[in-house]
């Protein structure tokens, strides 16, 4: 998770060099191993290297080949194959080479389409010297942020949001429709803005290009449109899905050392046990050890009990950590626990402690963030479908698969299904009575929460349209995001094999029966490999909500915490807020906690923004004297 950070003068002023240093040493955060900074003119570029792959052991940025050069944030999946390619192409390219090198390669032969041919998690800049001019791209699903403001005649550019707000030409002046959108669905909802009004975000799957001309964004990728694929073998399948998990961890493990954020479910166990397999089919020595974190004893979860038990299985070390000691909100923690953009998140300081100890240990983590979305599928979509199709004989087939699948009964989720016939379970109101009418009014929120609350149609031959519904979400990105040292403030990348685009191209196309309903195909995946206690059990929520758990634990009154007459009287009337300690729902208490994460993040930006003020007239003093 290296950072990058450019400056250009668009009038053609030559860059301010110290200016330019001052960006890149912030950087540090999240490259401590190395610093560098370039400059050409009016444009200067700077980068804070960690090194992440073999590859990188003796890389440099910024990198120039052939008069181009490049910052970037990148780890480059299925090399050998590209390298292949660009030899075809008469590039002479080195097995050995750094990622950022084979990039401007690729960008030699195909230009801007260069994008399109990359596999792996991507953000970066390239500038072209002969065509005077800025390209820039960023992954498809997001995994890599980056951002961007064009402000007088600078643009600046960062994959850290903080970084970009250190030049003095860029304002704190706040998004006014980001602010809503965070009230309303506790995100920002437009892929393209920020919490601040004038620095963009460049969408997942989006390329831009920047030249004295203004500034252009297209999409590069989308989701793949493509027929269901039918396996006329079980095993056949299993062992093609395994193939393309295993390149993917294979992929994310160019690392001397890495760990897993393990838990006691199907996705992270897959990740685990093809780590463990490459391992051994490699005799590689790469340690590798799991971490996770327990919201026991605040709430009875037996998540630790079932997450040591695979890990014993599968031989690797595991650490727990307990969830005993954090208090929401933390307020003796804030300053380290302060966020880019607002966020909700009263056990913050729990989740930074896991981070920690898991950085501590290795600069590379694996998730088995992706597979809920990849797998998701509904039973009644299907059985339509074939309905429609009249392909009665395979409607009977399925329903036997169904029954059948190794007498696991539980997977027809009865209780749950009867709770939501009876109306037991359902959704309360989510717009907020408390924001302010004339803000609302004037931003017209109402229609902006139903809007976004409208499911968009997904492709026609979609084998499973919440596949793709849930994919495209403007959630993955934004969860990325606060996995990014951007935002958690340490030199840790995270790593998601379900979101290659091999493994979610292939699981895309497999229809709800056999394999995607209650995620058969992990199951078949890991026999042999897993105790059944973990590879048949039940996908199961939490028994009880932290959140709740700890509001009944908390005296305090929270929302007594909502100062009046101050930044958040703008969007929201304090006084209709109602109080949260004691709430039995979740939805509500989550919702209802939005005005206090929101004014939380404003004092902190206020608190930073004199901070700023105050180095900067203690520097001018300097200078003076």
């Amino acid at each position: 998770m290296s950072g990058l950070v450019g400056i250009w003068n668009l009038d053609g002023a030559p860059v301010d060099r110290p200016l330019l240093e001052r960006m890149t040493s912030w950087l540090a955060l999240r490259g401590p191993d190395a610093q560098e900074a370039w400059n050409q003119g009016p444009l200067g570029m700077g980068h804070a290297l960690l090194r992440t792959t073999y590859e990188s052991e003796h890389e440099h940025q910024p990198f120039t080949l052939e008069g181009v050069t490049v910052v970037a944030d990148l780890r480059l999946d299925a090399r050998a194959e590209l390298i292949a390619r660009l030899h075809a192409h008469g590039r002479e390219v080195s097995p050995s080479s750094p990622d950022a090198e084979l990039l401007l390669h690729a960008y030699h032969v195909w230009g801007d389409g260069c994008s399109e041919h990359l596999l792996g998690d991507f953000a970066f800049a390239i500038w072209d010297p002969r065509r005077q001019r800025l390209f820039c791209a960023r992954d498809p699903f997001g995994v890599k942020p980056f951002f961007y403001v064009r402000v007088q005649n600078t643009f600046v550019f960062s994959n850290t949001l903080d970084c970009i707000r250190l030049h003095p030409a860029v304002s704190n002046r706040l998004n006014e429709m980001a602010m809503a959108d965070f009230l309303l669905f506790d995100s920002i909802q437009d892929p393209a803005a920020t919490a601040f009004a004038e620095i963009q975000r460049l969408p997942a799957a989006h390329a831009l290009t920047a030249s004295a001309d203004g500034i252009a964004v297209r999409r590069y990728w989308s989701l793949p449109d493509e027929d269901p694929l039918e396996m006329r073998r079980p095993a056949e399948c299993v062992e093609r899905f395994r193939v393309l998990l295993h390149a993917a961890v294979q992929d994310r493990l160019r690392t001397p050392r890495a760990s897993i954020q393990y838990s006691g479910g199907l996705d992270s166990n897959s990740v685990a046990a093809a780590a463990l397999h490459w391992r051994r089919a490699s005799e590689s020595s790469i340690p590798l050890r799991g971490f996770t974190a327990s919201c026991a004893p605040l709430i009875p979860d037996e998540e630790g009990r079932y997450a040591a038990t695979a890990a014993r299985a599968l031989g690797i070390p595991l650490e727990i950590l307990p969830g005993d000691g954090y208090a929401p909100f933390d307020q003796q923690r804030r300053r380290e626990l302060r966020t880019p953009e607002p966020c909700t998140d009263p056990f913050a300081p729990f989740t930074r402690d896991l981070n920690i100890a898991t950085a501590a240990y290795a600069p590379v983590t694996l998730t088995g963030q992706g597979g809920d979305p990849a797998f998701s599928s509904s039973l009644s979509c299907h059985f339509r479908g074939l309905i429609r199709q009249r392909r009665f004989g395979r409607i009977l087939r399925d329903l036997g698969r169904f029954f059948s699948a190794e007498g696991r009964f539980s997977r027809l989720y009865a209780r749950t299904r009867l709770r939501v016939l009876s109306g037991k379970v359902h959704s309360p109101n989510l717009y907020p009575a408390w924001l302010n009418p004339e803000f609302a009014a004037r931003l017209g929120l109402r229609a902006r929460w139903e809007e976004v609350n409208r499911p968009t149609p997904a492709p026609q031959r979609a084998p499973r349209p919440s596949a793709y519904e849930t994919l495209r979400s403007v959630f993955w990105s934004q969860m990325f995001e606060t996995l990014d040292p951007g935002f958690t403030r340490l030199p840790l990348e995270f790593r998601h094999p379900f979101f290659d685009l091999r493994v979610l191209r292939f699981v895309l196309r497999l229809p709800a029966l056999p394999w995607c309903s209650d995620k058969e195909l992990l199951r078949q995946t890991l026999r042999g490999v897993l105790p059944d206690e973990i590879r048949l059990r039940r996908k199961t929520p939490l028994v009880a909500d932290p959140v709740l758990a700890a509001l009944r634990n908390d005296t305090t009154r929270w929302t007594s915490r909502l100062v009046r007459g101050g930044s958040l009287e703008p969007f929201i009337q304090i006084e209709r807020v109602p109080e949260v300690a004691g709430e039995t729902d979740g939805m509500r208490a989550w919702i209802n906690l939005r005005p206090l994460s929101l004014q939380i993040w404003l004092q902190e930006l206020h608190e930073v923004a004199l901070d700023s003020h105050a180095a900067t007239w203690r520097s001018s003093v300097a200078r003076a004297g």
